[in-house]
């Protein structure tokens, strides 16, 4: 008989965490947002591949999950940065081991010749 707690229907935990993460671009926003605050058009110069609505649609739905927070300075023209909530700030540890992870597995795949290094 199957575990419960570790059954993953509708609603559990690594659910909930993929649907925040999920995608493509996330986790890479989420990745420059590690040290320090950044602009919308520094996401454009560190993710060239994105494209502006993109970007526009993912950091809205961060800012919506209570990850990322937006702060419109009053200024001419309007300064806005993007940076961790609270909450957010605790997928740090997650962001850091994906990138470590990633590391790793690109090195397995260049010592098996399954990507140019």
């Amino acid at each position: 008989m199957a575990n419960r707690n570790l059954d993953c229907h509708y609603g559990c935990p690594v659910e909930a965490t993929l649907d925040v993460l999920g995608g493509k671009w996330k986790g890479i926003i989420l990745f420059h947002l590690l040290n320090e605050k950044r602009r919308f058009n520094e996401f454009r110069r560190l993710i060239p591949d994105i494209t502006q609505r993109i970007l526009t649609l993912a950091l809205r739905e961060l800012e919506r999950d209570g990850i990322v927070e937006r702060t419109i300075y009053p200024e001419v023209p309007p300064r806005v940065e993007y940076e961790f909530t609270e909450f957010g700030k605790t997928l740090k540890p997650i962001i850091t081991l994906m990138r470590d992870w990633g590391a790793e597995y690109r090195k397995a795949l260049i010592k098996t010749r399954q990507i140019a290094a």
